[in-house]
């Protein structure tokens, strides 16, 4: 608890908020009333955050310099790794079997300070990534089948706290099968696992929470229509769920030249592909981490170069993943003065 109120503090004297030190009681009644009209989630530009990131001053301050900028109005905050781990004191049962409950945020006193500052909020749930699930469950690799009954369950009660907690969006990652195995037929039950999960999640909340998923890149493709891939993932049957879809289009993950080359060309071809595939909003991750950049160009020039395309050819807003939250190379990008 010490630790958490002094990183908050340090979130005050950044921030200039003086919410911080009212009681948690009336902190929570702060939060969006059930009744208020639900916060926009399109044309919003945002940047990923670990728990362990919300915790961390330095990175903070750059979020708020950022806002204040005008630069970023959305942060994605993880409420479930893909260790398994939960950042706030869930009261789902298995959560607190497992031990997979941190209690690290308080998104009580959070959530309000955050909006303040006019951020939309998007939650990020991983689900079948979870080796403390696995594990538990009998599996040896970290994955849980999308299938499983425990997991799905799991799963559910999870994001059902979630939507009580004051986000504005639930994002789901990992929500697939592990990679490997190759291009072929015979995996229509995996798709159908994934779509069963979302039919259920959008059933159980969709009306009280704005919804998204985070797809492989290569399911823009129009080869993705085949359901040859073994992750399950299929644009049109998930997006017909949600209410964003999040390709991440990290130019170094791509095996053609011509991609790993072009950081432009790698969002313009997956953004013109997947529109003509779904009519749900389409807000991708752009790389920002500092890998495979191909020779001639700056990580500065390569992030430019991604949001140049995501203008051009409509994302509807973008997010930015940088897995450690360094988030300086963007920072010069957007023309934010900030340094560490």
């Amino acid at each position: 608890m010490g630790r958490r109120k002094l990183i908050l503090c340090l979130f005050l004297a950044a921030a200039c908020v003086s919410l911080l030190f009212l009681p948690t009681d009336r902190g929570a009644t702060m939060q969006t009333p059930p009744t208020a009209p639900r916060p926009s989630g399109h044309g919003r530009i945002g940047v990923y955050l670990t728990a362990f990131g919300v915790l961390r001053e330095d990175i903070l301050r750059g979020v708020l310099e950022a806002r204040k900028a005008g630069k970023i109005d959305a942060l994605v905050i993880n409420v479930k790794d893909n260790h398994g781990d939960i950042s706030y004191a869930s009261s789902v049962p298995l959560a607190g079997a497992l031990g997979a409950s941190t209690g690290l945020l308080d998104f009580k006193k959070l959530i309000p300070i955050l909006r303040g500052q006019g951020f939309y909020l998007i939650a990020r749930q991983v689900v079948f990534n979870d080796p403390i699930l696995a594990k538990h469950l009998g599996y040896s690799d970290g994955w849980v089948p999308a299938a499983d009954p425990t997991a799905i369950a799991y799963n559910l009660a999870i994001a059902r706290e979630v939507a009580a907690l004051g986000f504005d969006e639930l994002q789901f990652d990992y929500i697939r099968y592990a990679d490997g195995g190759g291009l072929a037929a015979g995996y229509e039950a995996r798709y159908a696992a994934i779509d069963s999960f979302l039919a259920q999640v959008e059933a159980s909340i969709g009306g009280r929470i704005a919804l998204s998923v985070d797809l492989f890149g290569r399911v823009m493709w129009d080869w993705n229509a085949r359901r040859t891939d073994p992750i399950g993932q299929s644009l049109e049957d998930m997006s017909a769920h949600v209410d964003f879809v999040s390709p991440m289009l990290y130019p170094s993950h791509y095996t053609e030249q011509k991609y790993t080359d072009g950081p432009y060309l790698v969002v313009q071809d997956a953004l013109t592909a997947g529109k003509k595939r779904t009519a749900t909003a389409i807000r991708p991750f752009l790389q920002v981490f500092d890998r495979a950049i191909p020779a001639g160009m700056t990580i500065d020039s390569y992030i430019a170069s991604q949001i140049r395309a995501a203008k051009d050819y409509g994302a509807d807003g973008y997010l930015f993943w940088e897995p450690s939250n360094d988030y300086r190379a963007l920072y010069r990008v957007l023309g934010v003065p900030y340094s560490y």
